[in-house]
Order: structure tokens, then sequence, then C-alpha cells
């Protein structure tokens, strides 16, 4: 399997670290970035398989890493993790097109399990993978 790439945006560097220590026995390269700004930069510059990304950032949320991979037309899979999320949090991260939510606290095997199925098999690029999608999305929050 060649070495899988996910991009994790979360302003807890400690949860960087932890996940990283976790995806070391994959052939998966784990990058972070703190903010919606950042993962904005590196998606624009680099190619992922899966987006990791907090739920609320210090510059944006969910939604808007999620509108930019659409506005940008890379469309990876977007992975959304929340340490207070709950059925109804859960099902709007997938109504709203992301792959998939992972809970808090990270569980080694279902964090490397979601993150490389996420990377192999990411959704179909959504209809509206672009920015007038990424605008409606906005408009929905």
């Amino acid at each position: 399997m060649d070495c899988l790439r996910v991009l994790f945006v979360s302003s807890r560097c400690e949860d960087a670290g932890m996940l990283s220590q976790m995806l070391k026995p994959d052939p998966i390269e784990f990058e972070h970035v703190s903010s919606l700004q950042g993962a904005r930069e590196n998606l624009g510059q680099s190619s992922y398989g899966a987006v990791l990304t907090e739920a609320y950032l210090p510059d944006g949320d969910w939604k808007d890493v999620l509108g930019v991979t659409w506005e940008l037309g890379t469309c990876p899979a977007v992975v959304v993790t929340h340490r207070f999320a709950d059925d109804r949090f859960w099902a709007e991260v997938l109504n709203l097109g992301c792959y998939d939510m992972l809970a808090q606290p990270f569980d080694a095997r279902e964090v490397r399990r979601i993150l490389t199925s996420a990377c192999e098999q990411p959704p179909a690029k959504p209809a509206g993978c672009d920015w007038q999608a990424s605008t409606a999305l906005k408009a929905a929050s």
C-alpha cells in the first residue's frame, strides 16, 4: 500500500502528537495545522486523502474546512472530531458531506481504521464540490 496523507486541523497540539503516534505503525503521512487558514494553505499546495478536523477552530469550524476542500476542488474525505458529539451532531456531519466522525477520546484502532478507509476510498466527489456548493454550505450554517 502506498503512503496515505492526512491533514489534521486542530489548535490542540497535544492531540496532534497523540494521533501521530497512533498512526506510526501504518503507512500514513500525518501533517498538522492549527487553523482554518493553515488548512487552506496546505490544501492549496498539497494533495491529501483525508482531512481530520476538530469541530471548532480558532478561526472557523468543520463546515468551513469542508467548504475549503470544495472551494479548492480537492475534495479529500473530511472526518470531524469533537469531544462532546452526540448522534444529532454525527448525523449533521454526514448529511452535509463529511466522510465520518471520530469520537474522543481517541481509540488507536478506530483512528487507524477510519483514516485508512477515508484515504483509500474517499467518497465520490459531491455533485456540488465547487465554490457554489461551499457558498450554499455557508448559508446552511
